[in-house]
């Protein structure tokens, strides 16, 4: 593969001299000449990306929809990634926004054609978007369910072969497999507790086929913000275990759609203890042959862990979401630190067992890394810490979540050091028109910055109605507009609101509609383009989609977008001086400038906006109306 910097340098001239003539030439003419557009806008943004890494800097670029962000990034990041010879990576939101930027006719193989060009870009996915083989092979022994037949009978003829591995490909990725539901994904995908280096199947595995491939990226690593807060989370521990780096050495990072970071970086130093996981896991090694200290104590601490997870479901408040509040109480917390001191007992009763060899290495080395997260998690339940913990019920099991309260600092310390270029790209950085929010939320201290107005005539090409009424008026409403078919996408504030509305829609009208979570993300995007189904709901998909054209002509937005009032963002309330202006405001303001940008993508489309308000939200209107692309009509 062709790895040279894709322009001459000059003697005279620095690489970022040179750059910055190669886009300008590259966007005023090459580009053109082959059809694209010349904005200025986008011209802009890359010029102020090449400042940006001439300076090793932060930059927050807010760019309105139709800027061509993408190409922006993209010229200057794999530009760079060659002078240095590291790769950079392109940090995306969501497997969603991921798989956009890397279809067949997207900015990178437009941008390649044009340019004759050959763009080495790999992807890094999360480690829960790939099958497990020991949790597959688990799945099939413990339920006759159709799907399980189905993958393995998708499983390439390598995974099981009685020979030497001569040649592998990457497989078992969550997109290929579009017609498994969330929940049968789930139960079969990577989980923490699995030991990938003591699995004897790993070099078969396709998450260790995958990671082997990416590392050897030239130009572009391709990841979630969800795994690339993993991979900065875990760098220093896998290291110390003698083992790489989830991504290799990199140039610079991109992360596009970067308001949504703060959520992954939570997400990613979330500590979670399953109800039923420890059972399932100390059941598996009560072996013939075990010694009686060690069965007792697994005995007692199932015991205690019950009796923990009855005080949990006893003394959580419900909300509109999934997360449950925890109202703690003195009997609660002793059993978390008996459960404590009973896990460090088993894990010293452990160190005999292994050298009697009764219980399988992998299935005691599993066992030993649960029990080391469990007592960290259970300590910091029980002790007074900052954490935030909350409760939620999946697939009808409850599982406890402890998180960090706030992230500023950590982010500080490993990501924002000043050694590394990070852009950060969206349409909705700013909240009326400053940038401290997303600074501050973020532990940034220097950036730069800057905001350009989408190139679009939204006054010829969009109509924003307000729909004002009570939820049984707007239920009402929604089928109402449903009448008139078009390609319509429903956007709501949680899954519970997204169902309620589904659910009560004419069965006529909710067979020519799907909803997130029915099948895979993808699959259900493609559905929609492909006009297979007329209406989306989703509670997710307020950023990322881009469905240009008539494939969306209308955006009807059901529930104002505010945070939930759940255990998370009740913690960032509580460190505000003015909770409303400082944390629910902003959020939803962002959030609702998102989802209005789903409509207009190109320069081609028109379309209208239906934005559905509760009868006392008229005080909300003036600040709604401040942030729209044109005035209610």
């Amino acid at each position: 593969m062709n790895t040279k910097i894709p322009f001459q340098l000059e003697k005279d001239q620095t690489f970022f001299e040179s750059l910055n003539g190669w886009l300008g030439d590259t966007l005023y003419d090459d580009l053109t000449e082959k059809g694209f557009e010349c904005r200025d806008e986008q011209i802009y943004m890359a010029f102020q990306i090449e400042q940006a890494l001439k300076d090793n800097k932060v930059l927050l670029a807010e760019a309105g929809v139709g800027t061509g962000k993408t190409i922006a990034y993209l010229l200057p990041a794999i530009a760079y990634a060659r002078y240095t010879g590291k790769p950079a990576v392109i940090s995306c939101a969501d497997e969603t926004l991921i798989d956009q930027l890397i279809k067949e006719e997207g900015d990178i193989q437009k941008l390649s054609e044009a340019l004759d060009l050959t763009v080495d870009v790999r992807l890094a996915k999360a480690r829960n978007q790939y099958i497990c083989l020991k949790r597959l092979e688990e799945t099939s022994q413990q339920t006759d369910e159709e799907f399980v037949d189905l993958v393995e009978d998708q499983l390439p003829d390598f995974v099981y072969a009685d020979r030497s591995l001569q040649s592998v490909s990457p497989y078992g990725v969550r997109s290929d497999y579009p017609y498994l539901a969330d929940e049968e994904w789930d139960m079969i995908n990577f989980h923490p507790i699995q030991q990938c280096a003591a699995c004897d199947i790993r070099n078969r595995c396709g998450q260790t086929i995958h990671r082997n491939h990416y590392r050897e990226a030239v130009d572009l690593i391709i990841c979630s913000h969800d795994f690339y807060m993993e991979h900065l989370w875990t760098k220093e521990s896998r290291s110390r275990q003698g083992q790489l780096p989830l991504l290799p050495e990199v140039s610079m990072v991109v992360f596009d759609e970067g308001h949504l970071l703060e959520y992954s970086a939570q997400r990613a130093l979330t500590y979670e203890v399953q109800q039923q996981t420890i059972v399932q896991l100390l059941e598996r090694i009560m072996v013939d042959g075990i010694r009686e200290k060690s069965l007792q104590l697994m005995e007692v601490l199932l015991d205690v862990h019950e009796l923990f997870f009855k005080q949990l479901r006893d003394h959580a408040a419900y909300h509109d979401t999934e997360r449950l509040t925890i109202e703690k109480n003195d009997t609660m917390l002793s059993l978390a630190k008996e459960a404590v001191s009973l896990s460090n007992q088993l894990l010293e009763e452990f160190v005999f067992e292994g050298e009697l060899y009764v219980i399988p290495e992998y299935d005691l080395k599993i066992v030993e890394e649960y029990l080391e997260q469990y007592i960290y998690s259970m300590e910091l339940f029980s002790n007074e810490n900052d954490a935030v913990d909350w409760l939620e019920n999946r697939r009808d099991e409850s599982t406890l979540l402890i998180m960090p309260r706030l992230v500023t600092s950590i982010l500080k310390e490993k990501l924002f050091t000043g050694k590394m270029p990070i852009i950060f790209s969206s349409a909705t950085l700013s909240v009326e028109n400053s940038f401290d929010y997303l600074a501050y939320s973020l532990g940034i201290e220097d950036f730069q910055s800057f905001s350009i107005e989408s190139p679009f005539d939204y006054d010829e090409v969009m109509k924003i109605h307000l729909e004002q009424g009570t939820r049984d008026e707007q239920i009402a409403r929604l089928s109402q507009l449903l009448e008139e078919e078009e390609q319509t996408l429903v956007l709501f504030s949680s899954r519970q609101s997204m169902m309620e509305a589904y659910e009560q829609l004419p069965i006529e009208q909710s067979v020519m509609a799907t909803y997130e979570g029915e099948r895979s993300l993808s699959s259900l995007v493609k559905d929609f383009q492909q006009r297979k189904v007329s209406v989306f709901f989703s509670y997710h998909l307020w950023e990322g989609l881009d469905l240009p054209h008539d494939s969306l002509t209308r955006v009807i937005i059901f529930d104002l977008p505010f945070p939930p009032n759940d255990p998370l963002f009740e913690a960032r309330r509580e460190a505000a001086e003015d909770p409303f202006d400082e944390v629910d405001l902003p959020f939803m303001l962002l959030r609702l400038r998102q989802g209005i940008g789903r409509l207009i993508r190109t320069s081609e489309d028109h379309g209208s906006i239906h934005v559905f308000v509760q009868p006392d939200s008229n005080e909300l209107l003036p600040v709604i109306e401040r942030v729209l692309p044109v005035p209610f009509s």
